[in-house]
C-alpha cells in the first residue's frame, strides 16, 4: 500500500562531495583545456561544417594565436574573458563584430561545448555508479555539489530511484508544474513535496547542486524557468537550437518554452576571468551550496583543481566552512600549488594522491573517504 510522505533531511550533513572534471574524466568528458582544442583543431567535422561552428572559429582565428602543429591554444576562460569584456561593457569590438554580433557569439561557444561534453554523456558510468554504491552503503546522508555540466553522474543514480532515494535538484522546475502545457514532462518527482512511497520503504532525497549548470537544463528568458529534459541534450549546430525526439518512432523536432513558445537558451556557466554568477537559477544554488557547506561534517573534494577562474568557489567556501570540520582533496597530482590554494581554504585540508577510479576501485580508501 502507498502512502503520500514528506521527505525529510536531517539537520546536519554528513559528508558533502564536490566533483570537478576529474571525476567525470574516466568516461571521456574532456578538461576545460582540451575543449577549445577540440573545437578549433578541425576533429569535429560536425563543428567545422556548420554554421555557428564555423562562426566562432573565425572569431578564434581572428582575435587570438594559436599553432595547431605544437599544440599552443589560448585558454578558454581567456576566449570567454575577452569576449565577456565587451558584453560587460555594452561595446562592440569593431563592424563586424558588434555587440549583438559578440552576445551570439558567447552562446554559439557555449553550444559547442555542450555539444562536445555531450558526446561522452549518452553512456552509463562504471565509476559514478561505483561512486553511488559508496555514498547509499556508508554515508546515504549526504550532498553532492558538481561543477561539472554532463549528466553521467545522474544517469547512474537510475538503479536508486523509488526505493532508495530521489534526486534533489534544489530549484523549481518547469516539471513540477501542474499545467496542461508541461504534463508531457511532469514525470520528474518533485522531493520537497508529498512523495508516494509503498509503506515499507524509505527512501532519501539526495542534493546535486550543479553550480555551473547542466546539458539537462533548458532555460526560457521570457518566463525565467529551467526544463529538465534527461535524455534529449542533442544541438543542432547550424541552427543552434535544442532538438528532441517523440518515442517510439523518433520523430525530431525543435525544443521551445512550452509556456510562451521562447527559444530556450544553455543553462552552462563557461569559464571565464569575468565570470558573473548573477543568473536567478545559479544565484539560487550557491545559496542552496553555502546551507549545505555550513551543515556538513566533513567536504571531500574530488577531481577539483580549484581553477583560478573559479574565485566565487572559494568564495564560496571561504565565507562558509567551518575552520574545525574535516576537509579531504582526492586529486592526482602532487602539485604545490594546488595544496596552497586548499590550505587557503582549511589548514586541515589533507591531501590523497588518486584518480576518481583509483578511490572508488581501493576498497580500503574508499572506505576511509566514505565515513565520518
Amino acid at each position: 500500500m502507498k502512502a503520500q510522505r514528506f521527505l525529510q533531511y536531517p539537520q546536519k550533513r554528513d559528508i558533502v562531495f564536490v566533483l570537478g572534471a576529474g571525476a567525470s574524466r574516466p568516461d571521456g568528458v574532456p578538461l576545460q583545456r582540451d575543449i577549445l582544442p577540440q573545437i578549433i583543431s578541425g576533429g569535429f567535422h560536425e563543428i567545422e561544417n556548420s554554421e555557428i561552428g564555423s562562426i566562432v572559429i573565425d572569431f578564434i582565428k581572428e582575435n587570438f594565436n594559436y599553432n595547431t602543429h605544437s599544440g599552443y591554444y589560448p585558454q578558454l576562460e581567456a576566449v570567454f574573458g575577452f569576449i565577456d569584456y565587451f558584453i560587460q561593457h555594452n561595446e562592440s569590438l569593431n563592424s563586424k563584430y558588434t555587440i549583438e554580433r559578440i552576445r551570439d557569439i558567447k552562446e554559439y561557444l557555449i553550444k559547442l561545448i555542450h555539444y562536445i561534453v555531450n558526446l561522452q554523456t549518452d553512456k552509463s558510468s562504471r565509476y559514478y555508479d561505483l561512486f553511488w554504491k559508496a555514498v547509499i552503503n556508508n554515508v546515504p546522508n549526504s550532498s553532492i555539489i558538481t561543477l561539472n555540466y554532463d549528466a553521467l553522474l545522474e544517469q547512474a543514480f537510475d538503479f536508486l530511484f523509488k526505493d532508495h532515494c530521489y534526486i534533489d535538484y534544489s530549484i523549481p522546475l518547469m516539471n513540477y508544474e501542474k499545467l496542461p502545457e508541461l504534463a508531457q514532462y511532469n514525470f520528474w518527482v518533485n522531493p520537497r513535496m508529498p512523495v508516494s512511497v509503498e509503506e515499507k520503504i524509505n527512501p532519501i532525497p539526495i542534493k546535486i547542486l550543479k553550480l555551473h549548470g547542466s546539458l539537462n537544463w533548458k532555460y526560457c528568458n521570457c518566463c525565467s524557468q529551467t526544463l529538465l529534459t534527461p535524455w534529449d541534450r542533442k544541438i543542432d549546430l547550424n541552427r543552434g537550437k535544442f532538438l528532441g525526439y517523440t518515442y517510439p518512432d523518433k520523430e525530431e523536432y525543435e525544443y521551445r518554452c512550452p509556456i510562451d513558445g521562447t527559444e530556450f537558451r544553455t543553462l552552462i556557466i563557461p569559464p571565464s576571468y569575468l565570470k558573473t554568477m548573477l543568473h536567478p537559477v545559479i544565484s539560487q544554488l550557491l545559496g542552496e551550496a553555502a546551507r549545505e557547506i555550513r551543515a556538513t561534517k566533513k567536504i571531500v573534494f574530488i577531481g577539483y583543481s580549484l581553477s583560478d577562474s573559479d574565485l566565487h568557489i572559494k568564495a564560496l567556501f571561504k565565507k562558509n566552512i567551518d575552520p574545525e570540520i574535516e576537509v579531504v582533496v582526492i586529486n592526482p597530482k602532487q602539485k604545490e600549488s594546488l595544496e596552497m590554494s586548499y590550505k587557503s581554504l582549511s589548514n586541515k585540508a589533507k591531501f590523497v594522491y588518486s584518480t576518481f577510479e583509483e578511490l572508488l576501485e581501493d576498497t580500503t580508501l574508499s572506505q576511509s573517504i566514505f565515513s565520518v
